[in-house]
């Protein structure tokens, strides 16, 4: 019988790899650039309590996270992915950037992330633990690879609840992203499966029960942007 998780994973990976070429510019126009914003938010919240990480990146997709990461001056940033095409295009832009000595983006998956125990200081991930097959499974991986005292760090769409910013946004995100997301990837799917695995995520006080199960402390939430994004921290 066919695993559904493999299933979805490879469906997964398909997908990326079939949208990666306009990926982020899609990222930036969609969200009229505020993801930018939202990394480097991300990024402020490490650089208050740890100075030059190691950091892993899950689900580095093209490294847009590791590259704003560069700003706190890690040690080393090793990014995962399952995306064959998205590591391609991310390895360029480090190239680009000067940063392939600093920045590694290889093939792993969230699941058994190709790393000893203890090793990094961070481990982050940017809307990525959606597209896990199973959550818990890929936080208990993020938690066991960092130090003790290191933290996991998760940034991801959570959903606005207040009036009229909820409608507004559900309208935007269900009505109008998934036909700009269309002509320019000319992927109907792609951004079709993105604001419904977006409404079926466990935000919020679940998505922070999750981390509490996988075994982290001092587990937090920062709602960004009226609450469309949230940062979520947890210590080891």
């Amino acid at each position: 019988m066919e695993d559904p998780q493999s299933d979805k994973k490879a469906t997964v990976t398909s997908m990326f790899d079939s949208i990666a070429n306009s990926y982020d510019f899609l990222n930036h126009f969609l969200s009229f650039g505020i993801d930018r914003i939202w990394r480097r938010k991300a990024i402020r919240i490490i650089s208050e309590a740890y100075k030059n990480p190691k950091i892993l990146d899950v689900a580095t997709g093209t490294g847009d996270l590791a590259i704003a990461a560069m700003r706190i001056d890690p040690i080393h940033i090793t990014g995962i992915d399952i995306s064959d095409r998205m590591l391609e295009i991310g390895r360029d832009k480090i190239n680009r950037k000067r940063l392939a000595g600093r920045i590694e983006l290889v093939h792993g998956d969230s699941e058994k992330i190709p790393s000893e125990d203890n090793f990094f200081d961070i481990a982050m991930v940017a809307f990525g633990v959606r597209n896990f097959e199973d959550p818990l499974k890929g936080l208990s991986e993020m938690k066991r690879v960092v130090r003790s005292g290191g933290m996991v760090l998760v940034l991801e769409f959570s959903k606005p609840v207040k009036f009229p910013f909820r409608q507004l946004y559900n309208f935007y995100f269900f009505k109008i992203l998934p036909v700009i997301g269309r002509l320019f990837s000319r992927n109907a799917g792609a951004y079709k499966y993105l604001p419904e695995s977006v409404m079926q995520f466990p935000d919020n006080e679940r998505f922070m029960g999750l981390m509490i199960k996988a075994g982290l402390d001092s587990v937090k939430q920062k709602r960004i942007t009226f609450g469309i994004a949230s940062i979520y921290t947890g210590l080891k």
